[in-house]
């Protein structure tokens, strides 16, 4: 759950105040979760903007809809107000945001994907390159896409063979196949 500091209600509370609305509260969620490009959220939300789902949590100073989705992206996550010379900023750090914690028994594609975001393409950035996850089949081929770097690059069947699909099978052996559907004819961005 997101902890959040008592200095950090305090200044979401006068926030909220100021908005003059009965029952306004935060509401906080993760816009594409589990990606690179994943960022935490809080946004104002007011009486009935909150989703059914949400999971409602009541602060000393505030109260909290946290979308249902985002929960496992959130977890750990902690709100802090931090003073600085322009007088403070609330900071937000959610660890799991962009790679969330998996555990041994999640679903396959879950657990392929974390692998992915947390192993290989921190490597694979080096060269300005990702891999994603396109489709896990009902027979248990990854499908994957090269990006970057590493769409076009003339070293990715060597990538695939010899480091992706390396590490996949010695961590999934379940996984029968693993599949690269990049187009690598285009060449714009590629790493030589």
């Amino acid at each position: 759950m997101i902890e959040i500091s008592t200095k950090a209600q305090i200044y979401l509370a006068e926030l909220l105040e100021k908005q003059g609305v009965s029952g306004i509260a935060i509401r906080a969620f993760v816009s594409q979760p589990g990606t690179p490009q994943a960022e935490t959220c809080i946004v104002y939300c007011k009486p009935g903007e909150e989703e059914l789902t949400d999971k409602v949590v009541q602060y000393e100073h505030i109260k909290a809809f946290i979308d249902q989705e985002s929960l496992p992206f959130l977890e750990d996550a902690t709100i802090e107000y931090v003073l600085d010379d322009f007088g403070g900023q609330l900071t937000i750090k959610a660890p799991h945001a962009k790679t969330p914690k998996i555990s041994n028994d999640g679903p396959l594609n879950e657990r392929i994907n974390y692998i992915l975001q947390t192993e290989i393409n921190p490597a694979l950035a080096a060269h300005g390159g990702m891999i994603t996850l396109v489709e896990l089949t009902d027979d248990n081929i990854a499908v994957l896409q090269f990006g970057g770097g590493c769409q076009g690059c003339g070293m990715a069947d060597v990538t695939l063979k010899q480091g992706v699909e390396k590490t996949l099978f010695e961590r999934f052996p379940e996984l029968t196949e693993v599949r690269d559907v990049t187009d690598h004819n285009n060449r714009t961005n590629a790493y030589y």
